[in-house]
């Protein structure tokens, strides 16, 4: 006869418990990130001219601002299952978001498009 765990496969959580607790610091640092680009930009736009990756930058920063009040959400509510798994999956979904737009703007402004 085999052995138990040899036949069985194990069961393994489908996410991460605790995902919202990394998604917290995270995204408020990017808020800071994004903050610290817009100043950058403004300083630099005398020399370069008129851009609108500030305006792009104040976008992600906002993204990133929803997400880690979703997260610090999902810390105030935990309480409520429902709820709370809601509010992760909006702080999930809308720092992926940033992210994408934030390297997006990255590439789009290193290449001169915006």
């Amino acid at each position: 006869m085999r052995a138990r765990w040899v036949t069985e496969p194990r069961a393994r959580p489908l996410r991460d418990p605790d995902l919202f607790r990394h998604i917290l610091p995270s995204a408020a640092t990017m808020v800071g990130i994004c903050t610290t680009l817009i100043g950058l930009v403004k300083i630099i736009e005398a020399r370069i001219g008129s851009s609108h990756v500030d305006e792009y930058g104040g976008l992600a920063a906002f993204l990133f601002l929803v997400s880690a009040l979703a997260s610090y959400l999902v810390i105030r509510l935990s309480s409520r299952g429902l709820v709370s798994a809601w509010c992760e999956r909006i702080a999930d979904l809308f720092f992926m978001v940033g992210l994408v737009t934030l390297t997006l703007i990255s590439l789009l402004f290193a290449y001169e498009g915006i």
